[in-house]
């Protein structure tokens, strides 16, 4: 016999009996049967506490829930996932001991937990009295609709065809088809910054949805006074985002701003869907990206360095990070394990990485004694690094529009007349806030760039952002103490633009203008590079017109 649930403190030995006999009880025409509804309100009334029920629709009765006099509490529904469909498939009928409305707690559990509809029927000294009645809209219009006989036995609603035929109109509202498989999201920024740089940061995070294959449904942006340390938004307006989002059919929430183990609790336990935030997101497209052992030692450690302080309590926030977005990649281990043994895990990837690093010195060594110069191509993420190594070295780095395309550093050799050999390398891109764990593994090998003789600071010029990735750019050199390294400023895309943008934008950056698709563009760019490394000018122009003079050349 399944358990019974809620307050059963105080009640008699007979009572409980009664209660679990409901189980043995079907509904299935009928939302609730006329003998089902007099058998909950009779003892209801008895022992003054509200009784509630959940119908499957196979019209087995799954929990039998006892509340007190005002209100019930539903049960964790573990057993009864959301999954891709609507609606849960289960109903709640319970009983309101003063014939009283619904109330706005029955009216969020309707919608949070997307039940097939919920009712409220009276207790009439012990019979049955009036029921109020609710279910969620398909249109948006309105978020539900309520219903309310005076007399119970008026009500009669064929349960199974109606809850289909809601559903199915449900289904063909939602923004997505039904045999789309990826994760779908509501991104979510709440800061107390100035609204266009949190527009620009959210059309960033949705770069990152979209590189790893998340369908983005929809944005919301909060500026909060102040952020509440609980759920960054008030709790209202947090259950009402949670809400919208279930109602578009989301899976998954990402937040703009990085979320305190304690916060992923919180928001966790007012809903299913999963909660990640940016650096989460950014660490799971690095997982997909990586296929070198240094890559995926460096992400796997970052992971459980992320993941280490959310392992406390095996609460919902715990069952929320497990598995798809956030949850993958070369290490992906089940969040279950005891802090101990992540700890030794860490503590293993780190002596590796070490191992690892030491290989790297040996291969600069060989490097240095060769004495090849080494350019690296340096910039933010998606500006086009592996198309330009590729177009210069006439080689197949795999490239994609997505952000981080490029995980693993790829290095090839570049040949100059006068059999002069350089060796570039393409790095992985930079990001704003790259979370501090990734950027603490991938320390190692951005290190490698002291190497570098020049660095390319390459800039997608068309993208709308391009300054912002800029200051970016030289944010981490800095950080890396590599801001005094010569660099050339290279503006790719120029093809996205029209001729006077591409020129003044050249000259007022003194920047090299270049498309990476075509190597035609490419005299003004091979010019500089040997006048940097060599002090090689080039006899038709000097340095200051090859810039000038640049895109001019690319025509």
């Amino acid at each position: 016999m399944p358990a019974l649930h809620g307050n059963l403190s105080g009640l008699k030995t007979s009572y409980l009996h009664l209660l679990e006999r409901i189980y043995r009880r079907k509904a299935y025409r009928e939302v609730i049967t006329p003998e089902l509804a007099r058998f909950i309100t009779e003892i209801s009334y008895e022992i003054n506490r509200q009784i509630g029920i959940l119908i499957d629709r196979n019209g087995s009765i799954t929990h039998v829930i006892i509340g007190d006099a005002k209100s019930i509490y539903i049960p964790e529904l573990a057993d009864y996932r959301l999954g891709r469909k609507p609606l849960r498939g289960l109903r709640l009928i319970h009983t309101h001991l003063n014939e009283e409305a619904l109330t706005q707690d029955d009216l969020t559990d309707l919608a949070l937990l997307r039940l097939d509809l919920i009712a409220s029927i009276g207790v009439r000294k012990g019979f049955p009295g009036n029921i109020y009645i609710a279910y969620l809209l398909p249109d948006g219009t309105k978020p539900f609709e309520i219903l309310h006989y005076q007399n119970f036995h008026a009500f009669e609603l064929e349960f199974l065809p109606f809850i289909t035929s809601l559903e199915s109109e449900m289904e063909r509202h939602r923004l997505f088809s039904s045999d789309d498989s990826r994760e779908r999201a509501i991104l979510v920024s709440v800061s107390t910054r100035p609204k266009f740089e949190q527009e620009d940061s959210i059309e960033e995070l949705k770069d990152l949805a979209r590189s790893s294959n998340v369908l983005v449904l929809d944005t919301l942006i909060q500026r909060p006074r102040q952020i509440n340390p609980r759920y960054l938004m008030g709790e209202g307006k947090i259950k009402e985002m949670i809400i919208n989002a279930l109602s578009k059919g989301a899976t998954l929430l990402i937040f703009d701003q990085e979320l305190s183990p304690s916060q992923v609790k919180s928001i966790s336990e007012l809903t299913e869907l999963k909660v990640i935030d940016r650096s989460q997101l950014i660490l799971d497209i690095f997982a997909r990206r990586a296929h070198s052992r240094d890559g995926k030692v460096q992400v796997e450690l970052a992971q459980l360095k992320y993941r280490l302080p959310r392992l406390t309590g095996k609460g919902t926030a715990m069952s929320r990070l497990m598995g798809g977005i956030g949850g993958r990649g070369p290490g992906e281990m089940k969040l279950e394990i005891d802090r101990r043994r992540v700890r030794d895990r860490i503590a293993l990837l780190d002596k590796e990485l070490r191992t690892l690093s030491e290989a790297r010195k040996q291969r600069k060594q060989r490097r240095v004694e060769q004495g090849i110069p080494i350019i690296s191509i340096i910039g933010y993420t998606n500006a086009g690094k592996s198309t330009l190594l590729n177009s210069l070295t006439k080689s197949s780095v795999f490239v994609e529009d997505k952000l981080f395309a490029t995980l693993d550093t790829s290095s090839r050799r570049l040949r100059f007349p006068k059999e002069r050999d350089v060796i570039i390398t393409d790095t992985v891109g930079f990001i704003r806030d790259l979370p501090k764990d990734l950027m603490s593994a991938f320390r190692s090998t951005l290190e490698e760039l002291e190497d570098a003789d020049l660095f390319l600071h390459l800039v997608d010029v068309s993208n709308p952002r391009f300054e912002q990735h800029i200051e970016s750019v030289e944010n981490i050199l800095k950080d890396l103490n590599l801001n005094l390294k010569p660099r050339l400023l290279v503006f790719n895309k120029i093809d996205k633009l029209n001729y006077e943008e591409a020129r003044n934008l050249s000259m007022r950056y003194n920047a090299i203008s270049i498309s990476a698709l075509d190597p035609g563009t490419f005299s003004s760019l091979l010019n500089a590079i040997q006048h940097h490394i060599w002090d090689i000018k080039t006899q038709s122009e000097s340095y200051a017109e090859v810039i000038q003079n640049d895109y001019v050349t690319s025509k």
